[in-house]
């Protein structure tokens, strides 16, 4: 049975009558953050829609520039990955975001995905507190959460008569603006600077993206400005003289 706590939370998300849903369900949870994502796109990818606080923000965009962790493997099977102590999870597992996190301050993430079947239409990322554990109640208003973001996204609620996204009042259709965007439009370019297939071109945006230390969106960002060319040589992707490409 969920708790009184969680109960609120979904009663009020239905109606529309919470401000800041990631806050309302991170405190339901008593977890010290969380992050609800939409997947978008062609060759769909986790755009985040809710987030709090600025910890979850930051080791999200961590997963999609590394392409690795308990979110998409969450995505990928269909089924939870609940990992509450990431000290405990096997280096080879995540070997670039173990390290990561750890330098974050993240101790512990579980992942819950949204969907029904093969159906995929989004994630869940809890971030555990400080004990590092998940108790069986936390666990119970995490699905109870997750099923009811999932019905209420294949339901495809439309939005409020004012046009904003509140609670529940989401539908299926990507919001305009999107932060992954240019990432998509980055890789195009790149496909096409190295002329390989657009999969090779992602991991070599994520590669660079990892190796310099810098948001994945903001190489992007770079590339689509053409501020930044990746070439099929060993000195590997420059800043091209007068910023054409």
């Amino acid at each position: 049975m969920i708790s009184d706590g969680m109960a609120e939370v979904l009663r009020s998300l239905r109606l529309g009558e919470v401000s800041d849903p990631a806050q309302a369900c991170a405190q339901a949870l008593g977890a010290e953050g969380v992050v609800l994502s939409l997947l978008v796109g062609p060759a769909p990818t986790a755009e985040p829609v809710w987030c709090h606080p600025e910890l979850s923000a930051r080791f999200e965009e961590l997963q999609f520039t590394l392409g690795e962790g308990p979110g998409p493997d969450a995505v990928s099977t269909g089924w939870p990955v609940v990992e509450p102590d990431l000290g405990r999870v096997r280096p080879e597992r995540w070997p670039a975001l173990l390290p990561a996190a750890r330098d974050l301050g993240v101790h512990g993430v579980c992942c819950f995905p949204l969907g029904i079947g093969a159906i995929r239409v989004g994630v869940l990322t809890v971030l555990c507190d400080g004990d590092r554990r998940l108790s069986e109640q936390q666990y119970t208003d995490a699905t109870a959460l997750t099923a009811a973001l999932t019905g209420a996204f294949l339901n495809g609620r439309p939005s409020g008569a004012d046009g904003n996204v509140r609670g529940f009042d989401m539908s299926l259709d990507p919001p305009s603006g999107l932060r992954r965007a240019v990432v998509h439009q980055a890789t195009g370019m790149i496909s096409v600077q190295l002329g390989v297939a657009m999969e090779e071109a992602l991991l070599r945006l994520r590669a660079h993206a990892y190796s310099s230390e810098r948001p994945l969106g903001e190489i992007a960002a770079d590339v689509v400005g053409r501020r930044l060319r990746f070439d099929d040589d060993v000195s590997g992707p420059h800043s091209p003289d007068g910023g054409k490409g």
